[in-house]
């Protein structure tokens, strides 16, 4: 039985630490995008350029995508010369889920892919062409890559870099993945997958999340003793109780040096109407990139708050804002877009 990647010498990053490149995949199902389709290729190129003036982007885009997206991206004003478009096909775009976990050997600086299986979180969406992206993307890279028989999603976990996992019981113990699991067995992959000393464990997630309550929307680790938690100030919402709830939760966890984390409260978004559904908007859902954070605006007023809170998270990077109400239609927003390589 070969070796485990912890026991080869591999982590999880954290995704503040230096980073290779971000991956994304092109927009490609026009069905998930009911009557807004053609807002959301030139929204995605925004994006892209937005990460493209502070690392490299590799976009995954087959056949005729690749087309249209040296178009919009060259219209978007993206810096081309950091951009690479993988002619790799997928269900849609949601790389947090379907890309690759990366880990690293820090000792010999080798990179490595995690390839979990994903199911469309618990079988709502197509995704055989998005369970077969981490190995095409091992392939393209050449990275050795470990395969796990479980059900783990990118915007389900949060990591310290040191061996603390944040993750959401609403999700890992959904029946829609984890029926018929040896539970037991699952927490060991990940433990041993992404060298993890403690999984750390909140209830549940925001009303309507179609991924049944990623921690990407809830909370995030910004160091390895802080945790920013999204927090619901009207107590008529369906998110209130499960939000102080969580956030009771994070208040008593330790971190590896033993003392409670610094839980920084981050405010929520009103949910945003759109293609006939109530949709739940996260600022949670930032993108940290090298010397800079890509946060998720929502034209509220709520915005300029999140920001400023982000900017004192972050005092060293660059704070930028981009409207994300679109991407709400499929329930995500940036973090969800987008998968770290690390460097």
């Amino acid at each position: 039985m070969s070796l485990s990647p912890r026991k080869q010498g591999f982590r999880m990053p954290a995704e503040w630490e230096k980073q290779s490149a971000t991956w994304l995949s092109w927009p490609s199902n026009q069905k998930l995008w009911p009557g807004h389709y053609d807002l959301v290729p030139p929204k995605f190129a925004e994006f892209a350029a937005a990460i493209s003036k502070f690392q490299p982007v590799k976009i995954n885009a087959s056949g005729k995508l690749k087309i249209e997206a040296e178009k919009l991206l060259h219209e978007a004003r993206a810096d081309l010369s950091v951009i690479e478009l993988v002619d790799i096909p997928t269900d849609d775009v949601w790389c947090r889920d379907h890309g690759p976990i990366f880990i690293k050997n820090d000792q010999t600086g080798e990179l490595a892919i995690t390839d979990w299986e994903f199911h469309g979180w618990g079988g709502k969406f197509e995704a055989s062409l998005d369970n077969q992206v981490p190995k095409k993307i091992a392939k393209h890279l050449g990275l050795k890559c470990f395969s796990f028989a479980f059900e783990l999603e990118g915007g389900g976990i949060e990591v310290t870099g040191d061996g603390r996992l944040l993750t959401t019981e609403a999700v890992q113990n959904n029946p829609n993945r984890a029926e018929g699991r040896n539970d037991d067995a699952f927490h060991q992959a990940i433990k041993e997958g992404l060298a993890i000393d403690e999984i750390l464990w909140i209830g549940e997630g925001l009303d309507n999340d179609d991924t049944d309550g990623h921690i990407d929307n809830l909370a995030r680790f910004i160091s390895p003793q802080s945790i920013i938690a999204v927090t619901e100030q009207n107590s008529l919402s369906p998110n209130f109780q499960r939000l102080e709830k969580n956030l009771e939760r994070l208040r008593q966890m330790n971190t590896g040096a033993g003392s409670k984390f610094n839980v920084i409260p981050l405010p929520l978004p009103e949910p945003i109407r759109l293609a006939g559904r109530s949709l739940p908007p996260s600022y949670a859902n930032f993108l940290i990139v090298n010397d800079g954070v890509l946060v998720p605006l929502y034209g509220q007023k709520s915005d300029d708050l999140a920001m400023g809170i982000l900017q004192d998270c972050f005092p060293k990077h660059k704070v930028v804002g981009i409207d994300c109400r679109v991407l709400l239609i499929e329930g995500g927003a940036l973090h969800c877009l987008s998968q770290q390589q690390p460097a």
